[in-house]
């Protein structure tokens, strides 16, 4: 599925296509998001910080390998998408997303601090929140709870500030990578697990916390917000 999701890459340049393949294969949170089912069909996905649209070409690969009969028998059914929609702050990231993506999905240029998020049923936050500061993630996730339907759910990957050594190796990589893809590495705003979960319940969420780092030296957590009738989880 990896091949099938980062081929279209190619025509955005190779750096695009081996960082969608570097991603796509060693990030243990786009399998997982399939495996237990955590994207509910027929959603409008809202994904903040997007980068150059992986999320969007991870579910179409899974759509159409679904649709041919190649796919795993433990997996629930590839999730039909209504619409995906992202925002991305790098230019470069969106015009790469354009090249692959198309009109089969939009994908913004913006700020996430300041973008207007309508509505939606799922919103994805992979690994995004920490590079602003704790004010600033407050009022994201508020918009974001306001922004979900009454049966909504937010998918928001943290570092676990309480993880130790895990937690150090995490932060290390994740400037290096910054640095790659463009950005300017500065200070994250982490909190520990337990922090991360009382805060989405005080907005209303139900939250399940799933380990994320699979195959990985990382302290990534996953966590899983429910809301309304939606609030049962089972991972």
């Amino acid at each position: 599925m990896v091949s099938t999701a980062a081929k279209p890459y190619r025509a955005a340049g190779r750096f695009a296509w081996h960082f969608a393949k570097g991603k796509l294969g060693g990030d243990p949170a786009f399998v997982e998001l399939l495996r237990r089912g955590l994207i509910p069909p027929n959603s409008r996905i809202l994904d903040l910080g997007c980068g150059q649209g992986l999320l969007a070409a991870w579910l179409a690969a899974a759509d159409i390998l679904c649709s041919v009969g190649n796919w795993p028998r433990e997996f629930p059914p590839a999730p039909k998408v209504t619409s995906y929609r992202g925002i991305e702050l790098m230019p470069r990231d969106v015009e790469r997303a354009g090249v692959i993506l198309g009109n089969r999905v939009v994908v913004e240029q913006g700020d996430i601090r300041t973008a207007d998020f309508q509505s939606a049923d799922v919103v994805v936050i992979l690994d995004v929140l920490h590079y602003m500061p704790f004010s600033a993630q407050d009022d994201v996730l508020n918009r974001v709870r306001r922004a979900l339907g009454p049966n909504g759910t937010l998918l928001l990957r943290i570092g676990d500030s309480a993880g130790g050594w895990r937690f150090h190796v995490s932060n290390y990589v994740d400037t290096i990578v910054t640095a790659v893809r463009g950005h300017t590495p500065g200070r994250l705003h982490c909190r520990p697990l337990a922090q991360w979960k009382r805060t989405l319940e005080k907005l209303g969420f139900a939250v399940t916390s799933v380990p994320m780092s699979q195959g990985t030296p990382f302290a990534n957590v996953l966590l899983v917000g429910k809301i309304g009738n939606g609030a049962a989880v089972h991972v």
